[in-house]
């Protein structure tokens, strides 16, 4: 009989087995981290190139008075610039995966120079991204307790001006009212023997001016998200079946924003290290910024890729987790 085997069983169908959402998520992870790794090689080779394109070089930049054209001549060949900028940069790279990030213009490692800027910067950031999680989540339910309420009015007119302010505005401002009206609050950052901060309170007016921006922005994203939730019919379902407002909102309407709202928060990472520099400078904050600052003066191509492969490697680390959050929350449908 058709469709039975010859023992009387029935014929069971033949085909591809589907993958699972685990494997389907690994792969999906895979591709991106292989796709942003190809554009953090890109965006390195156009610092090599802009550096190489501003007026001067690393050796008349770090040349000491009275120094000849031989004695430049000579150091331009002890930093490889004589050799053309292709090649010094796939020199660097090839370093890149064992953790070498080169030689500064000055002949100090330039991991060596990162070892204790660098987690400071990233103590700023990770508070000031803290902050503007918990802030503009609170601040986006708030909101869309009430959709159309004063409240929301009010939040969503207070966050689309908030996020016109650039960061050195915020701490102008900040500087002005918490250290010189009320001295409240330092103005610059004191450093302990290990080159910390010396206290947690030199950290707020830093951390808040990072934050304050991306709060505005990130509120406006919450509530969006919110917002479009809402439309999916198993809302209306909670709220006809009288389900609480608040349980509506963080067992139903959230879950559902999560993936929007990571995406948000995720892209603000690459705003607040690349605010850091500007913020660490006006509150004299022992971060990247100065290391940074001081590169560019000397034309020190290596030091500045090094500060751009670490900040890129934090930032695609964060990309990666807000998409295998998107991911999750898709059921591994990428």
């Amino acid at each position: 009989m058709a469709g039975t085997l010859t023992g009387g069983e029935p014929a069971v169908a033949s085909g591809p087995r589907p993958v699972p959402a685990a494997v389907r998520t690994a792969l999906y992870a895979a591709g991106v981290v292989a796709r942003r790794l190809l554009l953090l090689a890109v965006l390195l080779a156009a610092v090599f190139a802009a550096v190489e394109l501003l007026p001067g070089d690393a050796a008349t930049a770090t040349s000491e008075r009275g120094e000849t054209a031989a004695d430049l001549a000579a150091r331009r060949r002890l930093l490889g610039l004589d050799r053309p900028v292709a090649e010094r940069f796939w020199d660097w790279m090839t370093g890149l995966p064992t953790g070498d990030l080169g030689t500064s213009a000055r002949g100090e490692p330039v991991a060596g120079l990162l070892a204790h800027p660098f987690p400071n910067t990233l103590l700023l950031g990770g508070l000031a991204l803290l902050v503007t999680l918990v802030v503009s989540v609170a601040l986006g339910c708030w909101a869309a307790a009430r959709p159309g309420g004063g409240v929301d009015r009010t939040v969503s007119a207070s966050a689309t001006g908030i996020l016109a302010l650039p960061e050195f505005v915020v701490a102008v401002a900040l500087v002005l009212v918490f250290a010189l009206w009320t001295d409240w609050l330092p103005a610059v950052t004191l450093t302990d023997a290990d080159g910390s901060p010396a206290s947690w309170r030199m950290l707020v007016l830093p951390v808040l001016a990072l934050a304050v921006p991306q709060i505005g922005w990130n509120t406006r994203i919450v509530r969006a998200a919110l917002a479009e939730e809402a439309k999916a019919p198993h809302i209306e379902t909670a709220v006809l079946d009288g389900l609480p407002r608040h349980r509506v909102l963080t067992h139903h309407l959230l879950p559902g924003a999560l993936p929007t709202v990571a995406a948000g928060i995720a892209t603000s990472t690459g705003m607040l290290l690349g605010g850091a520099v500007v913020v660490e400078t006006i509150f004299n904050y022992p971060g990247i910024g100065s290391v940074l600052s001081g590169a560019v003066t000397d034309r020190d191509s290596p030091v500045i890729a090094g500060v751009v492969a670490v900040t890129g490697a934090v930032i695609t680390g964060v990309l990666l987790l807000a998409d295998l959050v998107r991911a999750w929350a898709s059921g591994g449908r990428t």
